[in-house]
């Protein structure tokens, strides 16, 4: 298995939010919309989340608004949208999985 994955829930939301160019309030607004609300990012974690991701160069600047309190955007890369595709299969096979365990208690 890749040593990149298993992701954390809040590093999942990032890359998700981020398939377009989004700015980090837009992040944590566009993870709480995802979750219905169960998932909230805290600035702290956010901006921990973003500094790590970008030295892994999952995700990368998009572009800095100068005249708005210099408001970055970040959008995913070709490398994130790998790692994060990895992640997504893993999780389809665990459902996957539990689904057929379900089936076979229910056939017995």
């Amino acid at each position: 298995m890749d040593k990149n994955i298993p992701l954390t829930e809040a590093v999942f939301y990032i890359l998700l939010a981020v398939r377009t160019p989004n700015h980090g309030y837009g992040i944590i607004q566009e993870v709480e919309r995802l979750t219905d609300g169960r998932v909230t990012l805290g600035a702290g974690t956010l901006y921990g989340a973003i500094q790590t991701l970008e030295k892994k160069n999952w995700i990368r600047v998009y572009s800095v608004d100068t005249e708005s309190r210099k408001k970055k955007e970040y959008v995913i890369t070709a490398l994130g949208r790998e790692v994060f595709e990895e992640e997504r299969a893993r999780l389809e096979e665990l459902l996957k999985n539990a689904e057929l365990m379900e089936e076979m208690k229910e056939n017995d």
